[in-house]
């Protein structure tokens, strides 16, 4: 058997849209150190695909992140699978909140040099003296304190669209960026209580070690991150202190946690908090976009991008890096706005 997908990922994303397969879109993580990541790469693709399971599954020396989507169908021989593994077994799956089955549409497993880049030494703190994680319920109850802080460690662009009131909100565009940044707006006093929280807890798990070995002494982090707060906070009746959409990185592009709208569309200032990427290929920054602006601009950024992607495919491919666009330089949501005349080039 393959283990790599060889098909077209345009034709793979058509066969979804149209596939009327029930199917659940989870997520998970798992720090652990993991001797052979090529082997157990190959053993995850070989044995989850037999079963249908599309996703994108990173694996490192330091453990394993994976955001999938199952058929609905299969859960229990996922699950199976899942526990399975030893490390794995026990470990909990975030379910999603807001799902239409189509998060995902090939399935990637991927070595890499770490499962969350924070640009360290790996030797300079243990991942696994993490922080005290809290539930829902505990999260609610600490963060109503006066000597509490209570930090985002996500990019802008996810905090853009939704956030639990109060956070402080670093404007980064990577987690790299965030833990030196964070560290520098903290208070000196390192006995306040430092709550911390991400889309489902795998940045926060290193990041409250790193605090931790900083010197903070009272660090804690949200036990699978928004994801399984919104899931606890419905479930047991909770009051929810998250405003608007979490962010998520699948087709999805988000899933609504409250039914606020905090953020605008890039182009008109309209209230509106859905994400995509320009349609534009020589572009594809990611940007908020309006109905009625993506009708008018094609689902592209900007004019520039709109009258580039109506020339002929050769033509297209011809200019490629000729022209510098919003997101050439790969940019995450670093979006030149021309709120006012979007018919200045960007």
């Amino acid at each position: 058997m393959k283990l790599h997908n060889r098909v077209n990922s345009e034709e793979l994303r058509q066969k979804l849209l149209e596939d009327k397969t029930e199917r659940t879109t989870l997520s998970f993580y798992k720090y652990y150190q993991i001797k052979n990541p090529k082997l157990f790469r190959d053993h995850l693709y070989l044995n989850w695909s037999r079963i249908g399971v599309l996703g994108r599954i990173y694996v490192a020396h330091e453990g394993v992140n994976g955001q999938l989507s199952v058929p609905s169908k299969n859960m229990v021989k996922f699950q199976k699978a899942f526990d399975d593994i030893l490390f794995f077994k026990g470990e909990r799956l975030n379910i999603a909140i807001d799902d239409d089955g189509k998060s995902f549409f090939k399935l990637q497993v991927k070595i890499k040099g770490k499962i969350v880049a924070d640009g360290l030494d790996d030797k300079s703190f243990d991942v696994t003296n993490r922080g005290v994680h809290l539930d829902a319920e505990a999260f609610n109850e600490i963060t109503d304190h006066d000597n509490t802080v209570l930090i985002d460690m996500r990019n802008h662009y996810e905090t853009e669209v939704g956030y639990f009131d109060g956070a402080i909100r670093p404007d980064v565009e990577t987690f790299r960026e965030a833990l030196p940044k964070v560290e520098e707006m903290l208070d000196s006093d390192k006995e306040k209580n430092i709550v911390m929280y991400c889309t489902g807890g795998i940045r926060c798990e290193k990041a409250s070690a790193y605090y931790k070995h900083k010197g903070f002494k009272n660090v804690y982090q949200l036990d699978g991150g928004i994801i399984e707060y919104a899931r606890q906070a419905k479930k047991k009746g909770l009051k929810n202190k998250f405003i608007g959409k979490n962010f998520v990185f699948d087709e999805r592009m988000g899933e609504k946690i409250s039914n606020d709208v905090i953020a605008n569309c890039h182009q008109c200032g309209k209230l509106c908090d859905d994400h995509l990427n320009c349609l534009n290929d020589a572009c594809h920054i990611l940007f908020i976009q309006c109905e009625a602006c993506g009708e008018k601009y094609n689902k592209c950024c900007s004019t520039k991008c709109k009258d580039f992607n109506a020339r002929p495919v050769e033509e297209r491919n011809m200019l490629k890096g000729t022209i510098e666009f919003n997101g050439t330089k790969f940019g995450k949501g670093r979006y030149k706005a021309h709120k006012k005349d979007m018919d200045l080039e960007c």
